[in-house]
């Protein structure tokens, strides 16, 4: 294998050089030059990752797959685990977007953070994540992938609660920690189980063993059932989702990392990954994780429509898209789901970050209501926000239409009900991103007294209480704004950001297998090739139509409820829908109630049970040692009567025995 390939290790040493440089002189360093060696370093992993994927591309087939392993970590018998990098397709596909897209919201990050008094700290933070999550891709054993995916998780929960003065970040970063460990149990019996069913942790030998031997369908269920768990977990997923719409407390571009373009795709990472087990599994196994996604995408989905956070839109927009990948995963359309997964990671930053430019421009107010007309005064975040939201609502060319139609299509070969309810979340998609589009940034502003509308936007034709009309639920005026442009080290990510949203759509073009670039890329790392579709191109052409004319009418539908006002959007935007089907209120009353009785109960249990008995076993033992210890007196008399009475008791039972 090419030398290049061998310099895999780089690719987490560059986050890791950063954490160690950050933490012995960042406060010397202080801003913005803590910032920019922070982003330093994740540039260096991002070229890193090149050279690397430059060296795999120099190979044809299964020569695209290399481990270089730097030491033995875990020597326990049976259990040899070492400090190991896989470099194949899979792993430097991943690489590359999380180096690179990380690297843009790092440079974001310099200007964002700008004046805050824990400035150092942050960037400590986002390069111990992106160390990570490099760890999570590249380990080559599934001890080492938790290794990074428990540290993802950790620093998740430093940054969701990094400005944890305020009760409701620090809780959020709780609620994120405690909700992840159900799906780290999952991860870690399954763990637990591919050990003791293929004596062996490191991915390939267990692919080896799985295509030499085969492994019972019950036991590759239960091992993809237990990884379902974690998976949901990580990459929210119905119900364990609750955690990201929260997460939001974070600095936005702590959103747009790690809730949008990595850590919460490790979920679907890895589900690819362990691909052939899921080959082996009971069919229902599949079908469970392509419903669950199918159900996590359409409830959040509908939740966004009733948002007016725009981060909190953003956020269940994320749980929803996450949801698309999982029904590619469970149909076996695993490039689909990479596909999608690597065209997001690029929308969904932009989004999020074009989202915290306006929040800037807004000085922190985050709800669109309060918004309108910024398009003007933010031309730059506004043109960029457009290119996401296009590439989002799945309207051609933009990468998202690409994405999301290749796993329409498959969506379709499996079952017609799925596609159906598919193309309606698809449809919804595009209606609540064109309402957080037009609320934002067209319209009449709605962030200045009725009097000064007119001169911030003198084209407006509409009167004081139609400008002020934010909606049916707005408790109060909003003060006087003044909303700007973001500074270039805000802009520039945007614009890279916007430029890749546009044109990713070419990675993996469906027309002819010469265009399907990605699925080419990724075959060696996938059982089956990724997929087939069970349909001509006739019926792709079909169905890529259809998908076009459901983007364009839910983008239309937008308009005629947000700008011509066709239907009062208080109809749409139901309270039941806002409080989030009220799936978190439910959680939060039952573990505040039932449930922190029923802990409470636990706890006694094991205190006065488990712990009762355990102790009451060293009192028993302790009592009767102390008056056994009456019999050693140190005399020797007493000793010498001791074994004469025994002598004795001996002699008479010998007696007695004998039938004299």
């Amino acid at each position: 294998m090419s030398t290049l390939v061998d310099l895999v290790w780089l690719i987490p040493a560059f986050p890791l050089a950063g954490v160690l440089i950050l933490m012995t002189l960042g406060r010397r360093l202080g801003e913005p030059w803590a910032g920019w060696l922070a982003t330093a370093m994740m540039g260096g992993s991002f070229l890193a990752t090149l050279l690397v994927f430059i060296g795999l591309v120099g190979h044809e087939g299964d020569e695209r797959e290399t481990v270089v392993t730097l030491f033995e970590w875990v020597p326990a018998g049976k259990l040899a685990v070492d400090i190991g990098f896989l470099a194949d397709p899979l792993s430097i596909t991943m690489a590359l977007f999380v180096t690179g897209v990380g690297a843009l919201i790092h440079l974001y990050s310099i200007g964002y953070m700008h004046g805050d008094a824990d400035f150092s700290r942050f960037f400590i933070y986002l390069n111990l994540f992106a160390f990570s999550m490099l760890m999570l891709v590249l380990g080559d054993n599934l001890l080492l992938t938790f290794l990074g995916w428990e540290g993802v998780g950790a620093c998740s929960y430093l940054l969701i609660s990094f400005w944890f003065t305020d009760e409701a970040n620090a809780s959020a970063g709780k609620k994120a920690f405690v909700t992840n460990r159900v799906g780290d149990w999952g991860f870690l019996v399954a763990m637990f189980l591919a050990f003791l069913t293929f004596g062996s942790l490191q991915y390939g030998e267990i692919f080896f063993d799985v295509e030499s031997n085969g492994v019972a369908a019950g036991t590759a269920s239960a091992i993809v059932v237990l990884l379902l768990v974690g998976a949901a977990g990580k990459s929210a997923q119905f119900p364990l989702h609750i955690w990201l719409p929260d997460a939001m407390a974070g600095p936005t571009p702590v959103s747009a990392l790690i809730h949008a373009a990595t850590m919460v795709t490790a979920g679907v990472y890895l589900l690819t990954r362990m691909n052939p087990i899921i080959a082996e599994a009971h069919g229902w196994v599949p079908d469970l994780i392509m419903w669950v996604g199918l159900g996590t995408a359409l409830m959040a989905a509908t939740i966004a429509v009733a948002q007016n956070d725009i981060k909190k839109v953003l956020a269940y927009s994320t749980v929803s898209q996450l949801g698309f990948m999982f029904v590619a995963v469970g149909s076996g359309a695993y490039v689909a789901a990479i596909f999608h997964m690597v065209t997001h990671a690029f929308f969904k930053a932009l989004l999020f970050l074009g989202a915290g430019s306006v929040i800037h421009g807004m000085d922190g107010d985050q709800d669109i209501r309060r918004y309108g007309g910024l398009a003007r005064l933010l031309p730059i975040t506004s043109m960029t926000f457009v290119a996401g939201w296009l590439a989002i609502a799945g309207v051609p060319p933009f990468s998202g239409f690409w994405s999301k139609d290749e796993i329409l299509a498959y969506a379709y070969g499996e079952n017609k009900v799925l596609w159906v309810l598919l193309l309606a979340t698809a449809i919804l998609t595009a209606f609540y991103m064109t309402r957080l589009v037009l609320m934002t940034f067209f319209g009449p502003p709605r962030w200045v007294s009725g009097d000064d509308a007119g001169d911030v936007e003198p084209g407006e034709a509409e009167d004081t209480a139609d400008a002020n009309e934010a909606d049916a639920h707005d408790e109060a005026a909003p003060p006087n704004r003044h909303p700007h442009e973001s500074p270039w080290t805000m802009t520039i990510p945007l614009v890279v950001l916007a430029g890749l949203a546009m044109v990713a759509g070419v990675f993996n073009l469906p027309f002819t297998s010469d265009v399907h670039f990605l699925g080419n890329w990724l075959k060696p790392s996938l059982f089956g090739n990724g997929g087939h579709l069970p349909f001509g191109g006739g019926t792709q052409w079909v169905l890529a139509l259809v998908a076009i004319v459901g983007s364009l009418g839910g983008v239309s539908a937008g308009a005629a409820v947000y700008i011509r006002r066709r239907i009062d959007p208080a109809r749409i935007e139901r309270p039941f829908l806002a409080r989030a089907w009220r799936i978190d209120e439910i959680v939060t009353n039952f573990m505040g109630g039932p449930g922190r009785r029923a802990f409470e109960r636990t706890t006694q249990f094991d205190e006065r049970v488990v712990d009762g008995a355990v102790n009451a076993t060293g009192t028993l033992i302790r009592r009767g040692g102390t008056k056994l210890r009456v019999s050693q007196s140190g005399l020797v008399r007493s000793y010498a009567l001791g074994i004469a009475i025994g002598a004795v008791a001996l002699l008479a039972w010998f007696i007695s025995r004998a039938g004299f």
